[in-house]
């Protein structure tokens, strides 16, 4: 992958805007000091940038792709109810990955896991009441009917 100036921009942005950011999130984060840089440019590159490894692509809860600068090993919690995704440190569950491998007498080579529930800020918001998104209704009432 060739370097220029905008890939630069378009990386160090993400890097500096550590919340996950959806392209276009990045883009209006980009184009207050960047109006040269498109949009199209900036999924272009983020796009790339997974593909080459170089940066996660995480799907959030509404399908949107998010992307991430952090390529230390580490779990992601996204909030059900307004769709902040937050790092969790691997170290939470170190014996995880060997006890799968053990388990499954498979080599894992990569570990992709999400926790969902609800953020400090909506549970502040919502008095402390969970509030369910579609999918998990749909999940509880399928289980509840088996």
């Amino acid at each position: 992958m060739r370097n220029s100036k905008q890939k630069d921009i378009i990386l160090r942005a993400l890097e500096e805007h550590c919340i996950h950011p959806t392209a276009e999130e990045l883009y209006k984060y980009i184009h207050q000091e960047h109006d040269d840089i498109g949009v199209a440019t900036v999924y272009r590159n983020l796009n790339k940038f997974a593909e080459k490894g170089l940066i996660r692509k995480i799907v959030g809860l509404d399908g949107s792709s998010h992307f991430d600068s952090c390529m230390q090993p580490h779990y992601h919690f996204v909030c059900s109810c307004c769709g902040k995704i937050y790092d969790v440190p691997m170290n939470l569950g170190k014996d995880l990955i060997a006890k799968a491998e053990e388990f499954t007498d498979c080599k894992i080579t990569s570990v992709d896991i999400t926790f969902r529930g609800m953020c400090r800020d909506c549970e502040k918001k919502h008095n402390g009441k969970y509030v369910f998104d579609e999918t998990e209704t749909e999940m509880l009432l399928a289980a509840s009917t088996s």
